[in-house]
């Protein structure tokens, strides 16, 4: 495989500033809130449970009680029954990921014109508020596709690949539409799915179907580690970006293996929801004028070692 030595662009070092310094304290005016927290996960990416720490280490903070919940089917209308039994159970507030508009939207709609206050995070940043939402916490993904699919393309790629492990989830396809939006290429995405095995397969065989191929884009962190096995199984020279951060993507862009990796914050993404809706309850409807952005920020081999402590615990 390719060894590349990438600039850092200084976007996330004050990114990763900022979440450092959440505060961790206790907020006065606790009044005992109970919240819950949905999300699609399944409950094999590494990526969810650092969400799901992030929204406890909030509850802690301010005196609240956070239920998190997923359907392992990873099916949208399991999820959207775990919406309206939480809304049935008239929480103070709901935090849940928005991967599937469609099929969540009605959900949704109905939790809030019940009374209850819903913070979209992750993904469906575009469809947030018109659901009735009070704001988003996340990365706007089309944007961080194309700051990778740029990088990329300034580190060389030529002809890309993007591999996309929930081909349901809008949010991942617009990281893949970023990708190549930013090369002025066609979208070339292939369905991995999330089981490892898989994802080692359906790579290689796209690599020994396409030679000319020389640039992978992995959207979740348990990819990109698959994907860098297929790549050295096939024997090919090919860049590889990651989205997101685990100490398995940490050791690949140490070895040289991944040139780098988005990181969106998913921390922020758990942790911000539930302290705004501390505030809204608690401070007679205080909120955010504007949704909050958890990312883009590129982890490369420049600091790399700051942050590797932490990923897949608080990054």
């Amino acid at each position: 495989m390719k060894r590349l030595t990438t600039l850092f662009t200084g976007t996330l070092m004050v990114a990763g500033a900022a979440a450092m310094t959440v505060p961790t304290v206790g907020y006065a005016g606790s009044h005992g809130e109970r919240y819950v927290m949905i999300t699609h996960t399944q409950g094999t990416d590494p990526f969810w449970p650092v969400v799901e720490k992030g929204g406890r280490d909030a509850a802690a903070a301010v005196g609240a009680t956070l239920e998190y919940n997923f359907d392992v089917s990873g099916d949208m209308s399991a999820m959207a029954k775990l919406i309206e039994a939480a809304a049935a159970s008239q929480p103070d507030g709901i935090i849940v990921s928005l991967p599937d508009a469609a099929a969540l939207g009605p959900a949704i709609q109905a939790a809030v014109a019940d009374g209850i206050p819903v913070i979209t995070m992750n993904s469906g940043l575009e469809s947030s508020a018109e659901l009735g939402a009070l704001m988003h916490v996340g990365q706007p993904e089309r944007d961080a596709g194309f700051a990778a699919g740029k990088r990329a393309m300034e580190e060389g790629v030529t002809k890309g690949l993007c591999l996309n492990q929930e081909a349901f989830n809008t949010a991942l396809v617009d990281r893949c539409t970023g990708y190549f939006d930013a090369m002025g290429a066609d979208l070339n995405q292939i369905d991995v799915s999330n089981d490892v095995s898989q994802i080692e397969t359906r790579t290689a065989a796209a690599l020994q179907a396409d030679p000319e191929i020389d640039g992978v884009l992995a959207v979740g962190p348990h990819v990109c580690e698959a994907a860098s096995k297929a790549i050295d199984d096939v024997g090919a020279e090919v860049h590889l970006a990651c989205f997101d951060l685990s100490p398995g993507v940490m050791d690949l862009i140490e070895s040289g293996d991944a040139s780098f990796t988005i990181d969106q914050q998913q921390r922020l993404q758990g942790y911000m929801p539930v302290i705004v809706l501390h505030l809204y309850n608690n401070s007679a409807g205080l909120l955010p004028g504007a949704n909050i952005p958890s990312g883009p920020g590129f982890v490369d081999s420049t600091n790399a070692a700051a942050v590797k402590e932490l990923a897949g615990i608080d990054r």
